[in-house]
């Protein structure tokens, strides 16, 4: 389908010096990596996902581009090039993800505490977000990693439930939202965030539906964009959601009691999670 006028995104200026930050340290980004449509944009401010864990992932999601092969031994200095390059690039906001590591123990987590315990020496007035996998629903996995208090938590349900066979076929909808509930029980103040695609076959009350088993999942911030094909081997684009359905889910989403809301097509779970937090803090 040709890619409709709300979907172009202009070349910012301003990437290279961030990606030769990213190079110094050796390190690799959820953004460049997902080939996320908003990268010269976000590289240009500047601001970046940082992906640990490596660059290969243990699944094979229909949606995303990152690579899915048997991934190599954890590096041990990751955790303190991610903090140094953040501190590069004058970062007060930093997000860390991953890819899935079904073959480690802990599925990475002792790997992100690190991380975030890191970033924090380094930059101890920045606020750190992490974005993580489901750790295959591992309850000691999940507290390792918010006993290292970052600020937010973020795992993201993706898709609406009928479609995770088709989207998500090693995930499970309902270990996700289990997820966000303990991260509330484990970390009762902290802010939890979720987000998901639209586009792939679902329909508007699913979609809702979807947004409300965030809401009692305990979740304060939900993303909605829209999904886009990274490449001829992902999942194809069923529907180019027109902007007023955005501004529909966003509407409702806000009467179910969201403290802030992102739906727009361009929407990222990391985009702009800095400005999402500082308004969800000030509701």
């Amino acid at each position: 389908m040709r890619l409709p006028e709300w979907l172009k995104v202009k070349s910012p200026i301003g990437v290279h010096d961030t990606k030769q930050i990213l190079r110094n340290h050796r390190l690799s980004t959820v953004c460049e990596e997902a080939r996320c449509p908003n990268m010269g944009e976000c590289f240009s401010k500047p601001t970046a996902a940082f992906m640990i864990l490596g660059s290969a992932c243990t699944r094979n999601c229909g949606f995303c581009s990152v690579e899915s092969s048997a991934p190599k031994p954890l590096d041990e200095m990751e955790p303190e090039r991610v903090a140094l390059a953040a501190k590069d690039m004058g970062l007060k906001y930093v997000v860390v993800t991953s890819v899935t590591r079904d073959d480690l123990p802990d599925g990475g987590a002792v790997h992100f505490a690190e991380t975030v315990r890191a970033v924090k020496k380094h930059l101890p007035k920045t606020t750190v977000e992490v974005l993580t996998p489901d750790f295959k629903g591992s309850y000691n996995s999940l507290k390792t990693v918010l006993d290292s208090a970052p600020d937010v938590y973020n795992h993201n349900v993706e898709t609406v439930p009928r479609l995770y066979p088709y989207v998500r076929p090693q995930a499970n909808y309902e270990r996700s939202l289990n997820v966000l509930r303990n991260a509330k029980k484990i970390a009762l103040d902290i802010n939890a965030k979720s987000g998901l695609m639209v586009g792939l076959g679902e329909t508007f009350n699913e979609v809702i539906s979807v947004l409300k088993d965030l809401k009692d999942a305990g979740c304060d911030t939900v993303t909605i964009g829209q999904y886009l094909r990274p490449s001829k081997q992902n999942l194809p684009v069923k529907e180019y959601v027109r902007p007023e359905i955005f501004n529909e889910y966003k509407e409702t989403a806000v009467k179910i009691g969201f403290k802030y809301v992102a739906s727009s097509p361009l929407v990222r779970s990391s985009m702009n999670a800095e400005e999402m937090f500082n308004n969800s803090v000030s509701v």
